[in-house]
C-alpha cells in the first residue's frame, strides 16, 4: 500500500526562498581588490548575477570597488535612481540608444564600431566612452581592421568637444585557462590596441581588459582596472582561488508518499524505485531556474543527508527519494548552498546541468521569495 501526507497549505512558511549573503559579497569582494593591480569595477549586470544588484553595488563598493560595470542602459539608470554617484560604465547597447540621457546622467559608454560612435558624438551633452576593441573573440567590440580608423574618428571628435574618450576596454575569450595561447594572442591585440589609440593622440586614463579569473590568475592582463563580476558573488570560473558563494536556495517538502518498489516516477517514467521508499515532493522546478538537464542527477540535502532527484525535473516541482525513513511535510530541503554542511553547491547543479555556475545564479526565478540574510555596513555611496 501507498501512504500520503500533505503539507498545509496555508502554511507560511511553505514557499522556496533564496538567501543571499552579503557578508560573502563583502569578503569576495577584497580578495579581489587586493589582487587587482588598479582599481576594482564591481559588475552587477543581470541583476547582480542574481543576487541585486543595489545590494551587491553598494556591498561591492564598501569592500574595496570603485566603480560600476552593467551592460544596458536601463540597468544604468536603476543605479543612478538608488543614489549611487560614483563612475558607472554600460557596454552593450543599440546604436540608437538614449545616449543623451547617459551624459546628462554622467554614464559612461562602450563604443564598439563607427557607427555607435557616430550616434554617441551626435548625442547632446560630452559624453565619456570607453573604445571597444575585439580582443579574439569575434564577438563584441571592433574588429582589428577597423580599430585604427575608430581611433581616428574618436580623436576628431574629442577635438570637436563632442566626447571625451576615457577608456580603452577588451575581453579574454579563455581566461579560466590560464594556460590557453588565446590570452596570449588577447594582451598582444589589447596592447596594440592601446599603442594605436595613442598614436592616434588619444589618452585613456582607463584601460581594462581582465574579467574575475584573469584577475585572479594573469597579472600579465591587468592594466589600470579590473571588471569583476562573477567573482562577486562566489563564482571563480578559473578554479584557483577559493571564493565564497554567497546564495542559498531553499524549499519545503509539501508531499510525502510511500512507494513500493517499481513505481514509476514523473513525465516518460523515466525513473523507477529500485526499491520501497519515499517520495517527497519540493515545489521547485525548471521555471524556476532548476535546470531540466539535472534530471536524473541532482541531488538535494535533507536532514543534513544528501539525496537524490528522481524522475525528470518538471516545470514547478522536483521529486526527491527520502529512503526507507522519509520526513515530515513541511521540511526544508537545501537545494544549493556554499556546500560547507556538505549540502550541494551551485557548481554541482552547474555539472549536473553540463553548463556553468552563472547559468544556474542568474536563471532563479521569480516566483522564489528572496532574503538578504546580511547587509554589512555600508559608507554614503551617493
Amino acid at each position: 500500500m501507498t501512504g500520503l501526507a500533505v503539507a498545509a497549505r496555508n502554511d507560511p512558511g511553505a514557499r522556496p526562498r533564496l538567501d543571499i549573503d552579503l557578508e560573502a559579497v563583502g569578503r569576495n569582494t577584497r580578495l579581489l581588490a587586493d589582487r587587482a593591480a588598479g582599481e576594482l569595477m564591481a559588475v552587477v549586470k543581470a541583476d547582480g548575477f542574481g543576487h541585486g544588484a543595489l545590494d551587491v553595488a553598494r556591498t561591492a563598493l564598501a569592500n574595496g570597488a570603485t566603480r560600476l560595470g552593467v551592460t544596458s542602459l536601463e540597468e544604468a539608470w536603476s543605479l543612478r535612481d538608488a543614489g549611487l554617484g560614483v563612475p558607472l560604465l554600460s557596454w552593450l547597447n543599440p546604436v540608437d540608444s538614449d545616449y543623451a540621457t547617459a551624459a546628462a546622467r554622467d554614464v559612461e559608454v562602450a563604443v564598439p564600431g563607427l557607427q555607435h560612435l557616430a550616434a554617441v558624438a551626435e548625442a547632446s551633452g560630452r559624453a565619456r566612452v570607453h573604445l571597444h576593441v575585439d580582443a579574439g573573440m569575434a564577438r563584441d567590440g571592433a574588429d582589428p581592421a577597423s580599430w585604427a580608423s575608430l581611433c581616428r574618428a574618436a580623436r576628431r571628435a574629442e577635438l570637436r568637444g563632442e566626447i571625451d574618450v576615457v577608456g580603452v576596454m577588451g575581453h579574454l575569450g579563455c581566461a579560466d585557462d590560464l594556460d590557453d595561447e588565446c590570452n596570449a594572442l588577447g594582451r598582444t591585440r589589447f596592447a596594440w590596441a592601446l599603442e594605436t589609440a595613442r598614436a592616434c593622440g588619444l589618452r585613456p586614463r582607463d584601460r581594462h581588459l581582465a574579467a574575475t579569473a584573469a584577475t585572479l590568475t594573469d597579472p600579465r592582463a591587468h592594466h589600470t582596472m579590473s571588471r569583476v563580476g562573477a567573482g562577486l558573488v562566489g563564482i571563480d570560473p578559473s578554479r584557483s582561488t577559493r571564493l565564497q558563494p554567497a546564495m542559498t536556495l531553499t524549499a519545503p517538502v509539501v508531499q510525502v508518499r510511500r512507494v513500493r518498489a517499481g513505481t514509476p516516477v514523473g513525465y516518460g517514467h523515466a525513473h523507477r524505485t529500485a526499491a520501497a521508499t519515499h517520495l517527497g515532493l519540493v515545489p521547485l522546478g525548471y521555471a524556476d531556474g532548476l535546470p531540466r538537464l539535472a534530471s536524473g542527477r541532482a541531488e538535494v540535502q535533507v536532514r543534513g543527508v544528501r539525496r537524490p532527484v528522481v524522475g525528470r525535473i518538471s516545470m514547478d516541482q522536483l521529486v526527491v527519494d527520502l529512503g526507507s525513513r522519509g520526513v515530515d511535510p513541511g521540511e526544508t530541503v537545501t537545494v544549493f548552498g556554499p556546500g560547507a554542511a556538505g549540502e550541494p553547491t551551485v557548481a554541482d547543479w552547474a555539472a549536473w546541468a553540463d553548463t556553468i555556475e552563472h547559468e544556474i545564479v542568474t536563471g532563479i526565478g521569480s516566483r522564489v521569495e528572496r532574503r538578504t540574510l546580511a547587509v554589512p555596513h555600508l559608507r554614503s555611496l551617493s
